[in-house]
């Protein structure tokens, strides 16, 4: 298949990010967009940059045979049903994280792609970063040694001043802090950090700030995650009630040296200074305005498995399904007060 054509579901903030990602993109463009509301064609191409069809119906834009891949960016409690339909339908997949809200719709998802044979590609996009690649880099050049502790955190405040707040507050909406944002930081550390999680101890608490009262949720939570073997573990915070600048933080801590960010130690290399941190220039994850996200060479990666016939590299269903179930897992910990092991969701 020479071009993919992409029909996004949901026209909102996260969607004209997607559409001028692709514009980017070898060998797939954003042809069609499906939303709630009417639109008018010629509107919207002076609006993005880019000839659009749309349509209000979404079983209209599964039933064209043009459109090969849906990407969905509506609010998270549409996302597996939208999803499983368009899977049913035989069209690739990008999903927006949550992919879903609970574990039964995220394995409901899951077993509908595996039926219908297509890719799907989970909008974990920070494993594609410039920040996140340098770090998966030293780990893998082997300058931590072996690594038995992480650190990844997400402070992010989303209160009114957000785009996404007034939806986002709603337990039936946003889920919890670590469904609706926190899941970046706890993706990452399953990146960082190889081998299955086999327990999750979670604890969650909430800002008396009045920004964040309307919240139906508590707002931040501390997950523990040991690893399978017993010798590993990391710690995620996710903290959306937070008044502060946006902080994507990173600790690793391995048996030759320590990363902190983009600094690091490592006793691989001869003469550092093990007082001071040597910095490593990279350009950090450290905005929530998902026009700053790496889309672009996600998507690029989607385009050329597809193409290329071969899987998604990253951020595939399977991978990112493991993902969530470690979340599900962690907030389930955490609303019943005890330990939770990731064979409990089997």
């Amino acid at each position: 298949m020479d071009q993919l054509n992409v029909g996004i579901v949901g026209l909102g903030w996260v969607a004209g990010a997607h559409i001028d990602a692709f514009k980017a993109v070898t060998g797939a463009d954003v042809t069609a967009v499906c939303s709630r509301r009417i639109h008018d064609d010629a509107a919207l191409a002076a609006q993005f940059g880019t000839p659009l069809k749309s349509c209000v119906d979404y079983g209209d834009l599964l039933s064209d045979p043009d459109i090969h891949v849906v990407d969905i960016c509506t609010p998270h409690p549409f996302h597996a049903d939208q999803a499983v339909a368009a899977a049913e339908a035989g069209k690739h997949l990008i999903i927006e994280k949550p992919i879903s809200l609970t574990p039964g719709d995220a394995a409901r998802i899951q077993s509908a792609v595996d039926r219908a044979g297509v890719s799907v590609c989970v909008c974990f996009e920070c494993r594609y970063s410039a920040h996140f690649t340098l770090i998966r880099s030293v780990i893998d050049q082997g300058l931590l040694g072996d690594l038995h502790y992480a650190e990844v955190d997400y402070y992010h405040g989303i209160g009114p001043w957000y785009g996404q707040y007034d939806w986002n507050v709603k337990k039936a909406m946003g889920g919890t802090s670590l469904l609706t944002a926190g899941c970046h930081a706890l993706d990452a550390l399953l990146f960082f950090m190889d081998g299955s999680v086999e327990e999750v101890t979670s604890y969650n608490t909430k800002s008396a700030s009045p920004h964040f009262a309307p919240y139906e949720y508590d707002t931040t939570s501390v997950s523990i995650l040991r690893f399978e073997g017993g010798s590993r573990i990391g710690k995620v915070t996710s903290c959306i009630d937070c008044l502060q600048p946006y902080y994507f933080h990173v600790h690793l801590v391995g048996s030759e040296g320590s990363l902190l960010d983009n600094r690091f130690y490592s006793e691989k290399i001869r003469g550092m200074d093990r007082s001071r941190w040597s910095t490593l220039e990279t350009s950090l994850i450290d905005s929530g305005d998902v026009q700053d996200h790496p889309y672009e060479p996600q998507f690029q990666a989607f385009a050329d498995s597809i193409r290329g016939g071969g899987p998604m590299p990253l951020t595939d269903m399977a991978t990112a399904y493991e993902s969530h179930r470690v979340v599900f897992a962690a907030d389930r910990s955490a609303a019943e007060g005890r330990p939770v092991r990731l064979d409990e969701l089997d």
